[in-house]
Parts: C-alpha cells; sequence; structure tokens
C-alpha cells in the first residue's frame, strides 16, 4: 500500500509534466526527446499496477528502456547544435553510450538469465549516467548553471539506483523497501526537472505556471513541513509519555490543526507568502530599463510653453501603465484644481466627492488607490471614509497622490480601457511610484525654474533700478553744481551758455533713463568712439568734481588714442575720482596719471589717492560687492562694481592697491 501511493504520485507528477510539455508549441530535437523520455518515466511509474505480478526481470526491463531514453536526451545535450536525431544517431559516441542499456534490454526480451550479474550490469549503468553528468557538466561552461537542476535530478537517481543495486548484489535480492522508495523519490524530484526545462533556453521548451499554482504548492509544502514537525512531536511524546502518550497526542493534533487553520484562513499571511514568491520566483511584469527610458523621453518633449508641464507630467502617468485617459489635479485651499486632462473631460458631482474624500485620505496615508479593489476589498483602505455608492459612478480606476516635501500636493486619476485594465498588484504599486517619484521631481523642477526665472526678472529690474538711481545722482550733482555757481556768476554770459549746455546734456541723460525703466533693460547700447583720454577726465574733473577737495590733478606721461564708449567711461571716472576724494582729507592729494604700458597696448589710468586706504580683505570681499557700501544711505554700493564690469566687458582690467592709512591706487588698463 506504501509503495503504491509513492508509485500513483509519481505516474500523476510526470502525467502532469508532460502536459505542460506538450502545450509548448516550439519545435525542437531536445523537446521531443524530453516527451518521450517523460512519457516514458510515467508509464514506468504505472508499471508495478499493470504487470501484476512483477518479476526482477519486468522490473529490470522497463528500467533500461526508461534509462536508454534518458541517455539519448542526455547524448543530444553533449553539444546544442544537432538539428535532428540522424545526427545524434550517427555519432559513435551516442552507441557506445547507449550500449549498455541496450544489451540489458536484448538479453531480457531474449529470456536470458544472468543472476546476480544482471545487478552488476544496473550498477554500471549507473556508474555511467553519473559519468556523463559530469562531463556534461564541465563542458557546459556559461551554461552550468542552467543545467544544475537537470544534473542534480539524475545524479540523485542515480546514486539512487547505485545504491539499491549494490545492496541487491550483495544479498542476491533487491530489498522492497528500495522498491517501495522510489516512487516517492521520483516525485520529489520533478521540480528539479521543471527547473531545468525553465532554464535551459535552447530546449525549445517554455513552461508557464501561474503564481496562484505557485501560492498554493508553496502553502501545500508548509503544511506538509508542519505536519511532519508535529508527527516528530506525537512520536516523542509517544515514546516518553508513558499513560498521557494518547491524550497529549489528541491534544497536539487539535491545536496544530486550529493553528495551521487560522494560517491558512489569515488574508495577511496568504499575502505575505505571495508577495514573496512573485517577488523571488517570477520574472518582473515590466521591462524597467525600456519603461525607464520611454519616461524619460517622455519627459524630455515638454515644450517652451510652461502651461505644458502638467500635460507633460500627466503623460508620463499615462505611458507609464498603457492608459488612455486622465486628469492631474492640484490640491489647494482644500480644494482640488484641474491642472491637466488627456480624453477624460469635466467631473460629475459624484466623481468630486469621491476625489475629495480620497484628499483626506491621502493626507492621512500614502496609498495608491484601485476603485475596482476599493470596491469589493475596502479593508484593504484603513481609515478611508467612502459612500460605496458614489464609487460605481466614478470613471478613473487608479488613482495616484503627489506629495511635496512629505505635504500632500494633488493626484493623478487614470482611465485604462478594457484591454489596458491593470490589476494593483505589488509589483505595480512600486512602479508607479518610482513613476510617481520621477515625475514629481520633474513637475517641480519645473515649477522652481519657473518661479526661480520671475525672481531673476524682478533681480535684474531692481538692479536696473539701482544704476539708474546711481546715474541720477550724478545729474544731481550736476544740478547741483549749477546753483552753487549761479549767484556768484549768474550776469557772466559764458557761464550762462554752459549752464544750458549742462542742462541740454542732463535732459539727454535723464531721456536715456527713462527709456531704460520704460524698456526694463538695464543697459542700452553703447555707442564707442575714439576718445583723447586725457581730455575726457580733464573734462570729467572740472564739470563734476572741481567742487569738492582735495582738487583732483591731471597728470599726462605719455598718451594714446583709444576707442571706447565716452559717456560711460566718464561716469566711470566720476564714481573713481569722487571716491578717492571722500576716502581723502581736504588737505590730502588726488591724482590721476596718464601713461602707455610698457608693451603699448594699453593706456595705463591711475587713480592715486593719500587717504585712508583699504585692507586686503575689504577689497576681496566687499569692494566689487553690488549694494554693500560704506556710506549708509548716502551710497549705492555700486560704483566700484559698475567699473570693474565697464573694464571687464571692453577687455580691459581694474587692478587695486592699497594699504591701510597710506592710500589707494586704482589703475584701469584700456585696451588701446
Amino acid at each position: 500500500m506504501v509503495a503504491a501511493v509513492g508509485y500513483v504520485i509519481s505516474a500523476v507528477g510526470y502525467a502532469f509534466l508532460l502536459l505542460l510539455i506538450l502545450t509548448v508549441r516550439k519545435s525542437g530535437l531536445a523537446k521531443y526527446l524530453l516527451i518521450l523520455a517523460t512519457a516514458t518515466t510515467c508509464l514506468w511509474s504505472c508499471v508495478p499496477f499493470f504487470a501484476s505480478p512483477l518479476s526482477v526481470e519486468k522490473l529490470l526491463l522497463f528500467d533500461n528502456i526508461k534509462n536508454s531514453l534518458w541517455l539519448l536526451f542526455l547524448a543530444t545535450c553533449l553539444r546544442d547544435n544537432f538539428k535532428n536525431i540522424r545526427q545524434v544517431l550517427a555519432r559513435k559516441e551516442t552507441w557506445l553510450i547507449l550500449c549498455l542499456p541496450f544489451v540489458a534490454i536484448v538479453l531480457s526480451l531474449a529470456g536470458v538469465s544472468l543472476g546476480s550479474w544482471q545487478y552488476l550490469l544496473q550498477i554500471t549503468i549507473a556508474l555511467e549516467f553519473m559519468v556523463l553528468l559530469e562531463v556534461i557538466y564541465r563542458q557546459a561552461g556559461d551554461n552550468r548553471w542552467a543545467l544544475k537542476p537537470l544534473i542534480v535530478y539524475l545524479a540523485v537517481i542515480s546514486v539512487f539506483d547505485f545504491v539499491t543495486f549494490a545492496n541487491a548484489l550483495m544479498v542476491d535480492q533487491i530489498h522492497i523497501y528500495y522498491l517501495e522508495a522510489r516512487g516517492y523519490i521520483y516525485a520529489a524530484l520533478i521540480p528539479f526537472l521543471i527547473l531545468a526545462i525553465r532554464r535551459v533556453k535552447n530546449w525549445g521548451v517554455e513552461i508557464y505556471i501561474s503564481r496562484e499554482v505557485v501560492l498554493h504548492s508553496t502553502l501545500l509544502m508548509v503544511a506538509g513541513g508542519y505536519l511532519l514537525l508535529m508527527a516528530l512531536v506525537g512520536y516523542a511524546v509517544k515514546y516518553v509519555g508513558g499513560e498521557w502518550d494518547t491524550t497529549i497526542q489528541i491534544v497536539l493534533v487539535f491545536l496544530s490543526l486550529t493553528l495551521l487553520a487560522t494560517l491558512f484562513l489569515s488574508t495577511s499571511f496568504r499575502t505575505v507568502i505571495k508577495v514573496f514568491i512573485t517577488k523571488h520566483f517570477f520574472a518582473n511584469q515590466f521591462d524597467y530599463r525600456h519603461e525607464w527610458v520611454k519616461l524619460t523621453q517622455c519627459l524630455e518633449n515638454v515644450e517652451s510653453d510652461k502651461n505644458n508641464v502638467y500635460l507633460t507630467a500627466l503623460q508620463g502617468f499615462l505611458q507609464a501603465v498603457e492608459y488612455h485617459s486622465g486628469c492631474l489635479f492640484k490640491y489647494q485651499h482644500g480644494e482640488l484644481l484641474k491642472m491637466a486632462d488627456v480624453e477624460f473631460g469635466e467631473l460629475n458631482q459624484n466623481e468630486a466627492q469621491v476625489l475629495m474624500a480620497l484628499s483626506q485620505f491621502f493626507m492621512q496615508k500614502v496609498w495608491i488607490v484601485d476603485i475596482n479593489e476599493l470596491r469589493t476589498q475596502p479593508y484593504q483602505y484603513d481609515g478611508l471614509k467612502i459612500n460605496h455608492a458614489l464609487l460605481n459612478q466614478a470613471r478613473f480606476q487608479i488613482i495616484v497622490p503627489i506629495y511635496r516635501e512629505n505635504e500632500f500636493w494633488g493626484m493623478a486619476t487614470m482611465l485604462g480601457s478594457d484591454n489596458t485594465t491593470k490589476k494593483l498588484n505589488w509589483e505595480l504599486r512600486d512602479y508607479i511610484n518610482a513613476v510617481t517619484a520621477q515625475v514629481s521631481n520633474f513637475l517641480f523642477h519645473q515649477q522652481a525654474a519657473k518661479e526661480l526665472a520671475e525672481n531673476a526678472q524682478f533681480a535684474a529690474f531692481t538692479r536696473m533700478s539701482a544704476f539708474v538711481l546711481h546715474d541720477l545722482k550724478n545729474v544731481l550733482a550736476q544740478i547741483d553744481l549749477i546753483l552753487c555757481n549761479a549767484e556768484q556768476h549768474k550776469n557772466n554770459p559764458e557761464f550762462i551758455e554752459d549752464t544750458f549746455e549742462t542742462l541740454h546734456h542732463t535732459k539727454a541723460r535723464m531721456d536715456k533713463m527713462l527709456n531704460q525703466l520704460t524698456e526694463k533693460n538695464a543697459s542700452q547700447t553703447s555707442s564707442q568712439s575714439l576718445v583723447v583720454l586725457s581730455q575726457c577726465i580733464s573734462q570729467v574733473i572740472d564739470q563734476r568734481c572741481a567742487s569738492f577737495l582735495p582738487k583732483p590733478q591731471l597728470i599726462v606721461a605719455s598718451e594714446m588714442d583709444v576707442v571706447l564708449d565716452r559717456e560711460k567711461f566718464s561716469n566711470v571716472m566720476y564714481h573713481l575720482i569722487s571716491n578717492a576724494q571722500q576716502a581723502t582729507k581736504d588737505d590730502g592729494k588726488v591724482d590721476v596719471v596718464l601713461e602707455k604700458s610698457t608693451n603699448e597696448k594699453y593706456m595705463l589710468v591711475k587713480i592715486i589717492d593719500n587717504g585712508s586706504g583699504m585692507s586686503d580683505d575689504f577689497i576681496q570681499t566687499r569692494l566689487f560687492k553690488p549694494f554693500d557700501t560704506t556710506k549708509g544711505n548716502a551710497g549705492m554700493g555700486i560704483g566700484a562694481f559698475d567699473a570693474k564690469m565697464f573694464m571687464e566687458k571692453m577687455g580691459g582690467q581694474l587692478i587695486v592697491e592699497s594699504q591701510p592709512g597710506f592710500g589707494s591706487t586704482f589703475i584701469l588698463r584700456v585696451p588701446v
């Protein structure tokens, strides 16, 4: 009875494997030989039921038929380029491999009795299997990982046969215990054969086993292991329990069955097992490299119109899960604002209520919602309070929350067709979470870039205003100079003529500043011309700096004409000379020296004073820093910065040499 159960299990197992292989439509020599070997093993498992009484000769005959077919299959594994069975049989090695089982079959059919020698022949065949398996494994190279389950399957069977017939050779009969165990061992090794078939691609056999089948098989294995453990405990109790053994066994059986039933009925336990199996034993649902490239390309297609950023983000969600329609909403001040729409249309009242309820849920929990799952398994959404009658009116299927710095920002709703609708399992959740992270980064980066551009515009306008105000101070200085000299020279015709000329120039400068403010442009087109520096600097000193002490002195050592914007250069000179006057006492000295550089490529304009001077740290960190001034409200802090930018823009350089208490020297290197 024990042996019969084992052979029945083996027969059913190999019959099931045979059906799986037959469902594969691909053709191939290895596939056909595998079908033949599997079918023979299935029939071999049925021999004890149809060949009764079963003699040793019949048993060995069917063993050798089975062994010859598995050896023929292994012969095809020695090379992977066989096209048909003729190429396999044309090799001498194949006939050498099949020689022993064929001799045993012929002798058995001829009725020749070998006595104990027949066991020795079976031992030799088992050794042949092991030698052949070693050869295949050694020459497998990169395919060792794929062939390893097949090697294990046939090696265990060969070792078992070797032990069985070695024992029979010694006692001149096959022990009944070995015969009873054969069926169980062959059945237990079927998973190794299935694993080998799945791994070796050039056999042309692709077996698919659903996750549900593997789940239930795993649960059965857990149950078997659990019952085995209980059996061992029961045996131990029976061995040491005395008169209490029966009572304790009954209690243990009922407690163990209760615990086992509790585990099997537990949804969380089954879910954990199912997720574990799917993660570790099945291929991924998505080709993540391909999907990531698609998503990246989709997000790179954002147009210059920033209003399309939200639409691009929504399209990234939709193409990731192959859905055709959806909406992107932003949650703001207790309301949902639609930011993008792809073939969805307006929300009805029930859909709006559902989304508002989900918004409250998303504020408490980060969880993707599947409407179909929510209808049938509401316990998966603990804490979600919603009227389930409204769900039937909702068109969307998947709702993905979007977060910014751990705060709920909005959501994407998606709807698929009958052909594209997907079940929201663990893998799809993980995939959508990864997509959400990428799309969110894109979306928030674009928003930040937009805000930064707006801030840059305000900063540019503020900077432009500062320069305009700085120029306005110069205009006021000219007007102030006129008013200071008006009382003394108001009857002098030359003074009146100079006054009108100055006012005309002042009006032109103010018109220019108004144009800058109107056109929001910090700098106007420069008007360069040939300039004699000594004349330009002399005019700045006489018209704009002569009323302040100490009065600057112009010293011309050597000179060449240069091409530059005369008005801007005049402003730069005024700023630097004015700063030198303010840093020097009234009885001090401010000199402006003009000379050519040694290589005569530059004109050097040196503004030298013996004022308070500056430290190296101040020059490095504060002198050219815009809007940083030591004059309080009287200064703008952009004079030195403007001078430095002007010189660098024209290809020149502004060099500062200074020492606290000994004065400063500003050197302008003006390209000739």
